[in-house]
């Protein structure tokens, strides 16, 4: 009798779930929900292993577009929902799907906390820069200055950086993409779930009714090579849609955009190193229109999961002492009785 594995065969139209999608037309969520559920079938991982948990916001409907299981829990809370879940059933693949407004904000500790434990779940934040779902406020992520419904005379506070914060918090895989450009959205889904660890992958993304222009040329497939600079891992920073510019370190190690010819060369060029925390770190500040904008995998490392740390206490402790007793440790001491 065979033992060979027959090997799973998936298409996308198994990820698509039997509710309407109910987001705003040309909203960059659908590009999304489509690149999801075209790269999980190329992974092999049957539907019942795969929960998408998410918090509150638009990019929060995603579990109900998913022909997986899923859990629609509160507000910035999926990052705790989501590790308790990889903890007790480590064989699954876990998605959080949250947004700059609920991941960054009353979602910002659980985040940062998921990422530092390095939990073995994917996080995927968009980032519109304004929170769309109670219908155009500023976000966490929203430019200094911005006006919206509750700043109008524009914002004075700092945004954040989510790759900063990712960076900080010491995730083991810190990427990001845009909603306009697919097959590179699609690559780094794959990059992410690939990564045994924390992977946080921030996705550019446009709200087509509060704040249609943020991402500019960006979303311009036309322009968008000459404004994006796509990592990649012991290879030259050279961009531009003729692959004429690059950035190198100047005088005072700060990055700088140069024109390559006669001056300067590929050599001149820093050489992307994803190991490199450091470099990682000035590169999240690298922001259009002075800079390129990085694109693609920004870090990534390899270092122990906290399931497998936790089981790795729970085994020596069972060593040193046995296998506790519940019932036994309730009555072990301190015990009164009410009469």
């Amino acid at each position: 009798m065979s033992t060979n594995t027959i090997p799973l065969e998936l298409t996308r139209k198994d990820f698509v779930s039997d509710q309407t999608v109910r987001w705003c037309p040309g909203c960059g969520d659908y590009a999304i929900l489509a690149q999801m559920q075209k790269t999980l079938p190329e992974l092999g991982i049957p539907r019942e292993k795969i929960v998408f948990i998410s918090g509150i916001g638009c990019s929060s409907r995603f579990p109900y577009y998913m022909n997986t299981y899923g859990i629609h829990s509160i507000h910035g809370r999926a990052p705790t929902l989501a590790t308790g879940l990889a903890v007790t059933n480590p064989d699954l693949s876990i998605w959080v799907i949250t947004g700059d407004g609920d991941g960054l904000s009353i979602g910002g500790n659980h985040l940062l906390h998921v990422m530092r434990r390095n939990v073995n779940l994917n996080i995927i934040l968009f980032n519109n820069r304004v929170y769309g779902l109670t219908k155009g406020q500023y976000s966490p992520t929203s430019r200094k200055g911005f006006k919206t419904k509750s700043s109008p005379m524009g914002t004075i506070e700092q945004p954040i950086n989510p790759v900063a914060i990712a960076l900080a918090s010491e995730a083991t895989f810190v990427a990001r993409s845009i909603d306009s450009h697919t097959q590179h959205l699609g690559e780094v889904l794959a990059a992410a779930a690939a990564h045994k660890g924390v992977s946080f992958v921030e996705v550019y993304q446009n709200c087509v009714i509060f704040n249609p222009d943020e991402w500019g040329p960006l979303e311009d497939r036309r322009e968008r090579d000459d404004h994006m600079i796509y990592l990649e891992h012991g290879k030259p920073m050279v961009f531009g849609r003729n692959r004429d510019k690059g950035v190198r370190l100047n005088e005072r190690f700060e990055p700088e955009v140069v024109q390559l010819g006669e001056q300067y060369t590929v050599d001149d060029l820093i050489v992307y190193d994803a190991r490199s925390k450091a470099l990682a770190m000035m590169i999240s500040s690298m922001e259009h229109p002075y800079f390129p904008t990085p694109m693609g995998v920004i870090r990534q490392v390899s270092a122990p999961n906290y399931t497998e740390g936790l089981m790795a206490q729970i085994e020596a402790a069972q060593a040193q002492k046995g296998k506790g007793d519940l019932h036994k440790l309730y009555r072990a001491a301190d015990l009164w009785e009410v009469k």
